[in-house]
């Protein structure tokens, strides 16, 4: 989990679609994670390794991305993909992700070492879809501080995997942008199921 790769993955509340090309047949696929570098699909499509795919989606409200890809690896029906993009496809994909985060529909969460401290960084929303890589965090790698100046949009899910680290695990929590911090006060003043950690593991 500690994040050594060129470029981080972003994950998505609700998974974008994508067309696939592939040998003469147009098929449909969901994406898993993207970075700059590439994407994980799921499809049924029979994709085979090594082989070069057509790629076309959008992230949101981003235009229409492009891109040729190679099949990289695969687990079942889910494919690791390389992207081959020029500059435009480049720029695209990068600004598609930027605006993803700023506007809380897609995540991104890693844990880097400072200072002898584990530090669990979250940007862009804090919701459900990062509860199997925040429990990982916390339960294998560790966790002694979680920031969270990155967060721009905050689910009740995010905010009990919050209370999940600091009342179950320690941890403690860092930076924080004003959505969460926001957020986090009030769901501490709420009594019942939304202040309590009861709520999700």
């Amino acid at each position: 989990m500690q994040d050594q790769r060129r470029h981080q993955r972003i994950r998505f509340g609700t998974a974008p679609t994508i067309r696939i090309g592939y040998g003469g047949v147009v098929g449909s696929g969901e994406i898993e994670n993207l970075s700059l570098s590439g994407l994980m699909v799921r499809t049924e499509m029979a994709l085979e390794m090594s082989r070069q795919i057509g790629c076309e989606f959008q992230i949101f409200d981003s235009p229409v991305i492009d891109v040729p890809a190679t099949v990289i690896s695969r687990v079942g029906n889910l494919f690791g993909m390389r992207f081959q993009p020029g500059p435009i496809s480049q720029v695209m994909i990068e600004d598609a992700i930027n605006a993803a985060l700023a506007s809380g529909k897609a995540s991104i969460l890693s844990v880097h070492e400072q200072a002898g401290r584990k530090i669990m960084r979250i940007v862009g929303g804090l919701g459900g879809a990062l509860r199997n890589d925040f429990m990982h965090a916390l339960t294998r790698v560790g966790v002694d501080e979680i920031d969270l100046a990155g967060v721009t949009a905050v689910e009740q899910a995010g905010l009990a995997l919050c209370l999940v680290a600091v009342n179950r695990h320690a941890a403690v929590l860092g930076e924080q942008s004003d959505c969460f911090a926001d957020a986090w006060k009030l769901a501490l003043a709420t009594p019942g199921p939304g202040g309590s950690d009861e709520t999700v593991v």
